[in-house]
């Protein structure tokens, strides 16, 4: 697992200063705490910061064994990299390191991207060939790992993992993009290819992007997350999983699984704790506030399994203070403060020795296990028979907080019936996208008129699947939840961006590409039947966790939003952030609407999930513009230790 970066000029003749790419590694080396290495071939650069997970002593980076060979930088691991060096020893490769880095150069250099069909993994890959000047950036199916890019004017292009080593390089200024912030308060992201930054963009998970020579040639899909019907009935999951699970605790360090006391999180530590040459290390976030706090589950299943668990308690304070450095990290407006939660469970992991951990992400967007899937069927029941006794029983599962009369009365029919009919593509996120959408409220007239002709929604209606309105509207929902939800939020902001803040790699067992086709397979009445959810799941859950863990109802994963920042004595700086002049400074949010807001806040007022967002919304922008577009944003010194790897080709020194 590492940090990539890489500079290459349109002009062969030009130099990339070694200087910009000591800063880039810099602004990365969080992701690769272990070292970094340089290459400069001839008008190019490359960086890479190094997490030794596999093969510790020879994993180098950027890795090319001669100096007119293609070169590599890849952030990733590959699970199957065993099986594919038979493989290809079998056609006539051979090797000097165990690492997986190695494999993946020799797959690419035999069968070009068509090698990623093959890479059980997740992965971003700068491959660079210096005969056609030709340079491949790739991304993993799911968009797990992340990558960067942008084009100079003079068609010179640059990549990173984070956009901060964009920026770092000198050559990229951060500047807002209206558009990637709007992302934000409808899908909880950015979608890619847009980012928060004007001009930086993320290549779109399971794509391929090739410039040559000073022009991109080529932008296209290498996977994609298809729904259509599979003629093959699904295999046992059992078997799929077992194999995946254990695929992703190899690894030369210690490897650990975050434990949330759910279902999906408890049948990975389960199944880690089976094929796990020791004592397998849990972790876990436990809130002070107990509204959010699963510790008693967590604690039963940690006992259950024998488990050398840790617990990690959080309290508003905690949230306060690490906040603005998990905004950093996100590079990018958050909406919850969820991501905090995470980010100090994966500092406890390191403190402990672990830099990988196990995790049940993907479960409940391939099982669809959320609510919303429940909401879709009880959507669908409302407009076609309304007296259906169906609808009641999911109704009391969705809003058990509500009385009948309520859930049954006109507010809440004219709630769904103003989210969109089922003939809309997107009848099924509505509903989502119009409660994270309150924030909007609050934009500026500035803000507004620079989105007078963007619209979030059509953007997303234009690049959905050729086939999508052919498939059910439970398979539309789960296709629009991986797509949106999970890749641009719980990927990135909780996932990637939170864990490797603090070095340590989270893998996602669900996520094997087998499995996502076992879920393809398994008919709705295996995921959702009635009131019944991830049916499949937990039927293996049953065999191998308690009982009250195999058949907890969803407890969604949340954190205090609002009290940290307006509770006790919070900072100084939330209340320096939220001033007027501040809000009038960064002109995104208008200072008069905001005010409101900010009074319901201090008065205690706020209690529904719209407003909470809104709030985290503004604070989180006008710390992210702070950080990175403000007059005093972040500076890079150069990396002050020696590379690791310091290689220049031949052409340049010729």
């Amino acid at each position: 697992m590492c940090g990539i970066a890489g500079i290459v000029r349109a002009d062969r003749a030009a130099t990339v200063e070694p200087q910009a790419l000591k800063r880039m590694a810099r602004a990365v080396r969080h992701r690769g705490p272990d070292g970094y290495g340089i290459a400069q071939p001839a008008g190019a650069g490359f960086v890479a910061t190094r997490l030794a997970l596999v093969d510790p002593e020879h994993g180098w980076q950027p890795f090319g064994d001669a100096t007119d060979r293609p070169l590599l930088v890849f952030n990733g691991e590959i699970y199957n990299h065993d099986t594919l060096r038979v493989e290809l020893g079998s056609r006539g490769a051979s090797f000097t390191t165990r690492c997986d880095t190695e494999v993946v150069a020799r797959a690419l250099e035999r069968d070009g991207v068509g090698a990623c069909d093959r890479f059980n993994g997740q992965f971003a890959i700068g491959w660079w060939e210096p005969g056609p000047r030709r340079l491949t950036l790739i991304r993993d199916r799911f968009g797990v790992r992340p990558l960067h890019w942008t084009m100079r004017p003079d068609g010179s292009i640059a990549f990173a993992s984070e956009a901060k080593a964009l920026f770092a390089s000198g050559e990229v200024a951060a500047v807002p993009d209206p558009a990637g912030i709007d992302d934000v308060f409808t899908f909880w992201g950015p979608q890619a290819p847009v980012t928060a930054f004007r001009g930086v963009q993320q290549l779109r998970a399971g794509h391929v992007l090739v410039w040559e020579d000073g022009r991109i040639v080529e932008q296209r899909a290498w996977w994609t997350p298809d729904y259509g019907p599979r003629g093959a009935a699904a295999p046992p999951l059992e078997a799929l999983l077992r194999d995946s699970v254990r695929l992703r605790l190899r690894a030369d360090v210690p490897v650990g699984t975050y434990l949330s006391g759910g279902l999906d999180s408890s049948l990975v530590s389960a199944l880690a704790q089976d094929v796990s040459e020791h004592r397998l290390r849990s972790f876990s976030i436990a809130f002070r506030d107990r509204r959010y706090d699963e510790r008693a589950h967590q604690e039963l299943v940690a006992t259950m399994l024998g488990t050398l668990h840790h617990v990690v308690e959080v309290g508003l304070e905690d949230i306060a203070a690490a906040f603005p450095d998990v905004v950093w990290h996100a590079e990018t407006p958050l909406v919850r403060t969820a991501p905090v939660g995470l980010a100090l469970l994966a500092r406890a992991a390191r403190e402990h020795g672990i830099t990988v951990v196990a995790s049940g992400e993907g479960a409940d967007e391939l099982y669809w296990g959320y609510d919303l899937f429940k909401e879709v069927r009880a959507r669908l029941l409302l407009a076609r028979d309304p007296s259906s006794p169906e609808l009641g029983g999911l109704l009391d599962d969705l809003y058990p907080h509500l009385q009948a009369g309520a859930r049954t009365g006109p507010a809440w029919r004219r709630f769904f019936e103003n989210a969109g009919t089922p003939d809309d593509p997107l009848f099924s996120h509505q509903t989502r996208f119009a409660a994270t959408a309150l924030v909007k409220a609050f934009y500026s007239a500035d803000m507004r008129s620079s989105l007078a002709d963007e619209d979030p929604l059509e953007r997303l209606r234009a690049t959905l699947p050729q086939d999508f309105e052919a498939w059910g509207p439970l398979e539309r929902a789960a296709h629009l939840e991986v797509t949106t939800l999970l890749h641009s939020y719980l990927l990135a902001a909780q996932g990637d961006r939170a864990a490797m803040a603090h070095g340590v790699e989270c893998r996602y067992p669900f996520l094997d590409d087998r499995v996502f086709e076992h879920s393809v397979c398994t008919p709705a009445a295996g995921k959702l039947d009635g009131r019944r959810d991830k049916i499949v799941v937990r039927e293996l859950a049953r065999r191998l966790l308690p009982e009250p863990i195999a058949n907890r109802v969803k407890f969604p994963y949340r954190a205090p939003e609002v009290a940290p920042f307006f509770t006790g004595s919070p900072p100084s700086w939330v209340g320096d952030r939220l001033a007027p002049s501040a809000l009038r400074d960064v002109g995104i949010f208008e200072p008069d609407r905001v005010e409101g807001l900010l009074r319901r806040c201090r008065d205690g007022r706020v209690t529904g999930a719209r407003e909470e967002m809104a709030l985290v919304g503004i604070l989180s922008t006008q710390i992210w513009h702070e950080l990175y577009c403000g007059r005093d944003a972040r500076r890079y010194d150069v990396e002050t230790d020696e590379p690791k790897v310091a290689m220049m080709q031949k052409a340049e020194r010729q």
